[in-house]
């Protein structure tokens, strides 16, 4: 057994950063994956191709899910208490906009209607303000 375990023992050992967050947030990325659903969604109104609306439909729902993680790091990693002391209407907007951006009814990932990508971009816009006022202070 000896031999057996020494020889599947990892050579490497490696360890995750997740004690150490780097520290580099920007509403910037949860924006530009959703102007990217909003312009997938124009072009797929735009175009009567099956295959191409397929492949819309696959590329936004993946967009989608990214603004969705970047906005949930924003809102689990960057803000903290004294964020939503200041800015009681933080945690509800971002609600919103996960869901928004979700795959719920009204939700982008599950829609082809450029305006529900609108809305996801409208409440980033929301979420940034905020967030640039916080590195101000």
């Amino acid at each position: 057994m000896g031999l057996l375990s020494s020889v599947l023992r990892p050579r490497l050992e490696a360890t995750a950063h997740c004690d150490l967050p780097c520290g580099v947030y920007d509403p910037a990325q949860a924006r530009i994956e959703a102007e990217s659903v909003k312009a997938i969604q124009e072009k797929y109104q735009s175009n009567e191709d099956p295959a191409f609306r397929t492949r819309a439909i696959l590329i936004k729902e993946e967009r989608a899910d990214l603004v969705k993680h970047h906005l949930w790091v924003l809102w689990t990693d960057y803000f903290k208490p004294p964020h939503f002391e200041k800015y009681p209407q933080l945690h509800e907007l971002f609600n919103k906009a996960t869901k928004a951006a979700g795959g719920g009814a009204d939700g982008a990932k599950s829609s082809m209607d450029p305006q529900t990508g609108q809305q996801v971009l409208d409440y980033i816009a929301e979420i940034s303000d905020i967030f640039w006022e916080t590195k101000k202070g």
